[in-house]
């Protein structure tokens, strides 16, 4: 006999640890898109790009929720294969970069299979807070399970949130990591709004997002492997090659290094900075609430 899994509790529910709030029913799939610009706007309302495709503004997050709803149980496997294991060094250099102490709260958006939220777990012990916020509830479902297997589910909060408008008091958080989310974001200048809302004074906030390589060459074979390789790699492990030729392009269209870094500026934050990894083909960006 097969076994359901328990329903998760109303989206605005209270927050508990262990447990996730909400879970929204998966859109229906979107048009797959293709590796070049294309598609004709929406006859009428405000419009984004959903990778190379134009569509409604409304309709974005809809589309991003189905590409995860869909990799979500091959997230982990494809990552290690995407990077060749790199995005662990990516993700402990934001742990070290983020001046985390005992006893902080810490908020990790677009948590996703919880890495961020086990590193700050331990860094913050028993008298810390940590909260693995995702829009997604497959991906909050895969880190809940994911933490459960390694025995710290219980003392991690799990919230579906859009990071547009997080559910959280002001001044909430000592420490904002966001990684490889933000390009999915619609509205980012709203998001970065928020996550500066919802730190306290003297909190940081740390992106950590594909970026730009800044080497021509290095480029060129960044994008020859990310179009022909990458969506190759989705067919055959998870079955799904248009959500990662999807991966290819919202990365190209996400802000360069310094475009972020002035977005950041623009939502508040003080001495922000990036740090270019692999050769900017990842960037971890910093800012501060002062």
């Amino acid at each position: 006999m097969s076994q359901r899994r328990p329903d998760l509790p109303p989206a605005n529910g209270p927050m508990s640890r262990g447990e996730s709030v909400a879970a929204t029913q998966p859109t229906p799939r979107a048009s797959s898109p293709s590796a070049s610009p294309r598609a004709t706007a929406p006859a009428s309302g405000e419009v984004t790009h959903f990778g190379y495709q134009t569509v409604a503004r409304e309709e974005k997050a809809g589309k991003v929720a189905e590409v995860f709803h869909s990799v979500a149980a091959k997230y982990d496997i494809m990552n290690d294969l995407m990077s060749l294991g790199i995005h662990r060094l990516w993700k402990r250099f934001t742990v070290e970069m983020s001046g985390v102490r005992p006893g902080q709260q810490v908020l990790d958006i677009a948590g996703g299979t919880g890495d961020l939220a086990r590193a700050f777990h331990k860094e913050v012990g028993p008298t810390g807070r940590v909260v693995l916020a995702d829009i997604n509830s497959s991906m909050l479902m895969v880190g809940r399970d994911k933490l459960l297997d390694v025995g710290v589910a219980g003392q991690i909060e799990f919230v579906q949130a859009n990071a547009e408008c997080l559910p959280f008091a002001p001044g909430s958080f000592d420490l904002i990591t966001i990684a490889f989310g933000l390009r999915n974001v619609t509205d980012k200048d709203a998001a970065l709004r928020s996550m500066y809302q919802s730190l306290k004074p003297g909190g940081r906030l740390l992106v950590l997002e594909f970026s730009k390589p800044i080497a021509e060459p290095l480029a060129k074979i960044y994008d020859a492997y990310s179009f022909s390789l990458l969506p190759m790699m989705g067919k055959l492990v998870a079955n799904d090659a248009e959500s990662y030729r999807y991966l290819a392009e919202s990365i190209r269209m996400h802000p360069d290094q310094n475009t972020l870094k002035g977005m950041m500026e623009t939502a508040g934050f003080e001495r922000c900075d990036y740090h270019n990894l692999t050769g900017g083909i990842v960037a971890l960006h910093r800012g501060f609430k002062f």
